[in-house]
């Protein structure tokens, strides 16, 4: 599973805050809110179904702004949270509360909603040993977040860039194709001579290309925008030369007869491109 890499995240939380705070910080807050004015607040599940992710996340962005505040974790990342859920208690300066607030729901919100999306297309496959997972179409900068949610979702992660796999796809083929016939083997056999360190995964569009791949010996074939009748060719094809993934046009429907066919994992964009944010709300319960 991804790790949160703190240092990345420290970066998007000092960004975020910039952005809202400016050179004034939370004037309004500011203006009607007493300097000593100490608050205890509850982060508070309003969804009928949540995946939870992030809370740690919602706990930086508070004690960067006050390293006093007293964030307290009631669920933790992974839980299944309902509505009217109380997710975390936070306690101290009433002008930090505030001031925290939006960033926080902001991060915690879009995660809780990558995380939920994945646990809905995870479950459709629970009956099978085929695993979704994530592409690279990710929010840009948050991508170690997100992949993080999917991960906490129950689903997998694919490469996390362009540096930890070769990936050909379809633009590599056609500019390899100019050389001539045989595109796919003389793409893979200069990726194994410059990265013999790295996997190489081929996007097949027909099974005439499935067979090119599997006989060049790569790792993984992707089969792109392919009906179930042909991905089951393919995998005969194939013969467990190579681990099959299922790609384009997948939507959460198919992914329960997918799960059958004998691939082992179906990508989708749409756990984080395509989520809605969690509704979570930030409720002061206590002012003194």
């Amino acid at each position: 599973m991804s790790n949160i890499d703190w240092k990345r995240v420290d970066i998007l939380i000092d960004l975020a805050l910039e952005e809202d705070l400016g050179d004034r910080g939370d004037t309004t807050t500011l203006a009607c809110v007493p300097e000593s004015a100490q608050s205890r607040a509850i982060l508070l599940c309003k969804e009928d179904e949540m995946i939870l992710a992030g809370i740690d996340v919602a706990k930086r962005v508070f004690q960067k702004i006050d390293p006093a505040l007293e964030f307290t974790a009631l669920k933790h990342d992974g839980d299944l949270c309902v509505r009217g859920e109380k997710l975390a208690v936070i306690t101290g300066s009433a002008r930090a509360i505030l001031t925290g607030e939006r960033t926080a729901l902001n991060f915690i919100q879009r995660l809780c909603g990558v995380a939920t999306m994945s646990h809905f297309y995870a479950r459709e496959l629970q009956d099978s040993s085929c695993v979704v997972l994530d592409t690279r179409k990710t929010t840009p900068g948050y991508r170690n977040l997100e992949k993080y949610a999917v991960a906490v979702g129950g689903a997998g992660n694919h490469r996390i860039g362009l540096y930890d796999r070769i990936m050909i796809k379809d633009n590599h083929r056609e500019l390899a194709a100019l050389e001539g016939d045989g595109a796919i083997t003389r793409a893979v056999n200069r990726a194994r001579s410059a990265y013999p360190d790295l996997e190489i995964e081929v996007e097949a569009d027909t099974l005439d290309e499935v067979a090119e791949a599997a006989n060049c010996g790569v790792e993984h074939i992707m089969l792109d925008n392919m009906s179930n009748d042909e991905m089951k060719k393919a995998v005969a094809i194939v013969a467990g030369r190579a681990k099959l993934e299922a790609s384009g046009g997948i939507t959460i429907k198919r992914l329960a007869s997918i799960g059958q066919i004998g691939v082992d994992f179906v990508s989708s964009g749409a756990l984080t491109h395509s989520v809605r944010s969690m509704d979570i709300s930030l409720d002061i319960e206590v002012v003194k």
